[in-house]
C-alpha cells in the first residue's frame, strides 16, 4: 500500500509532515484535536483562540474532470463545501462554537481554469457559509486570496482557514480518554434531514488513491493536467470505469458519487453542545488522515476497541476491489461509513443517540476504552486486527 501510494506521490500517514512539525509548540492543550491558543486577540483568560488551515485536496482534480466531461459548473460549489469542512469540523472537535471567520486561497492555472469556476466557488462558499448560518452555526466568510499561478499549479487548489475565539469553559480535550468512555460513531453515508441528497462518504481523504485505481487511462490521455506526466502510462488512470458510468441508485453516475461533498456534523455538533455538558465528552475525533488510527495521536495508557457492525458502504467496496487493499490498510485510509467519533460518559449514550436520529444521521455505538498501551484494535465479521503506537 504505501508502495502504491508513493508511486503516485502521496502518503497516507505523512510522516515526513509529523517530523517536521514535531518540534512545535503545540498550545496549551496539547491533547486537543486543533492547536489551542491563549486569547491573543481579546487577551481575555476565559477565552481560547485557534485557526485551522486545510482544503479539497486533489478532490479538485476530480471535479475538474468532470466539468471537463459534462460541463456541469456545481460540483465546484460542493468542492467549496469540502475545503470549508475540512476546518470547521476539525475545530468543532476542539468543543468550539462561538463565530468562526474563514478565509480561503484559490491558486490556479488561468490557462485552464477560466472565471466561471472562480466564480461558481466563491459563491458556493458564501451559500454554503449561509447555509451553516441559517442552522445555527455561525460561519462568516471574511474574503481570500485568488492567485494565478500557472507555473506552480497544473489546475486549481482550493483552500481555507478558519479562525475561532471561543470559551476556555467549552474546551474539549482528547487527553481526557479514559478507560470507560463508549466509543459513538457518527455515519457519513446517507441522507441527514439538513441534507438535500445522498452521500456516499467518500469525504476528502484518499482521493488520490480513488482516483488512480478507479478511472480509465483514457482520462490521462484527454486531460495530462490532471496528473503528474511521470504516471502517464505507469501508474495513473489504470482503472476500469469512466466518470459517467452508473453507479447505485442514488447517484446519477460513479463521478457524482466520488464527488459527494464532505459531510459536515455542524448542525449536530452545534445541537449536541446546547443540550450535554462537554465534561461528560472526552474527546472527539474527525477520522479524516489516519481514519480509523486517527486517535492513536492522542490516546495514552488506554486501547479503543472497535466493532464495525455495518456493511461497508459501495463506494469504499469498490475501491478495495479495485486496488486490492485489505481491510487495515482500508480502514486506516478511508473512514468506510464512519468519520467522527465521540468518546464520552455512558450517562450521555442515550442522549447523543436520540438527537442524531432525530436528524435521521445514523449513529453507532461502537465500542468502548480500556486500561491499556496505547492500541486500537477494530473487529469487522470474524477478523480483528489492530493499530499500535508502540515500535
Amino acid at each position: 500500500m504505501q508502495d502504491l501510494y508513493s508511486k503516485l506521490g502521496a502518503s497516507s500517514e505523512k510522516e515526513e509532515v509529523h517530523s517536521a512539525i514535531q518540534n512545535l509548540d503545540k498550545g496549551i492543550a496539547p491533547g486537543a484535536f486543533c492547536k489551542v491558543l491563549p486569547d491573543f486577540l481579546g487577551g481575555n483568560q476565559e477565552m481560547l483562540n485557534a485557526i485551522h488551515a486545510d482544503g479539497a485536496g486533489t478532490k479538485s482534480i476530480l471535479a475538474y474532470l468532470y466539468w471537463r466531461e459534462t460541463g456541469d459548473l456545481s460540483v465546484w460549489k460542493s468542492i467549496a463545501q469540502d475545503s470549508i469542512v475540512m476546518n470547521l469540523d476539525d475545530l468543532l472537535c476542539v468543543g468550539a462554537r462561538e463565530n468562526f471567520i474563514l478565509s480561503s486561497t484559490l491558486g490556479r492555472n488561468k490557462k485552464l481554469i477560466p472565471g466561471e469556476v472562480i466564480r461558481a466557488i466563491i459563491e458556493g462558499t458564501e451559500e454554503f457559509c449561509a447555509w451553516l448560518r441559517n442552522l445555527g452555526v455561525p460561519v462568516f466568510f471574511g474574503g481570500g486570496e485568488t492567485a494565478d499561478v500557472g507555473d506552480l499549479v497544473r489546475t486549481i487548489i482550493v483552500d481555507s482557514n478558519i479562525s475561532v475565539r471561543f470559551t476556555k469553559k467549552n474546551l474539549i480535550d482528547c487527553s481526557r480518554i479514559e478507560p470507560g468512555n463508549i466509543v459513538l460513531g457518527l455515519s457519513s453515508t446517507g441522507k441527514t434531514s439538513y441534507e438535500t441528497e445522498w452521500n456516499s462518504g467518500i469525504a476528502s481523504n484518499g482521493i488520490t488513491l480513488a482516483r488512480h485505481v478507479l478511472l480509465k487511462h483514457e482520462y490521462a490521455q484527454k486531460y495530462p493536467e490532471s496528473l503528474d506526466p511521470e504516471l502517464i502510462g505507469k501508474g495513473g488512470y489504470e482503472g476500469r470505469f469512466g466518470l459517467r458510468d452508473p453507479f447505485g441508485k442514488n447517484f446519477e453516475n460513479l463521478g457524482k458519487a466520488l464527488l459527494s461533498p464532505t459531510r459536515t456534523y455542524a448542525p449536530f455538533l452545534a445541537a449536541l453542545y446546547k443540550e450535554i455538558d462537554t465534561g461528560n465528552v472526552s474527546g472527539i475525533i474527525h477520522n479524516t488522515g489516519g481514519a480509523h488510527s486517527k486517535v492513536l495521536k492522542f490516546i495514552k495508557g488506554v486501547d479503543v476497541e472497535k466493532t464495525i457492525h455495518q456493511e461497508l458502504p459501495p463506494v469504499f467496496e469498490l475501491i478495495a476491489k479495485e486496488a486490492k487493499i485489505d481491510e487495515p490498510e482500508l480502514f486506516k485510509t478511508f473512514n468506510c461509513g464512519i468519520r467522527m467519533e465521540l468518546y464520552v460518559q455512558p450517562s450521555e449514550v442515550e442522549k447523543i443517540t436520540k438527537l442524531a436520529t432525530s436528524m435521521n444521521l445514523d449513529c453507532h455505538e461502537m465500542g468502548e476504552v480500556k486500561p491499556g498501551t496505547g492500541r486500537v484494535s477494530l473487529s469487522r465479521g470474524d477478523r480483528k486486527w489492530t493499530y499500535s503506537t508502540l515500535p
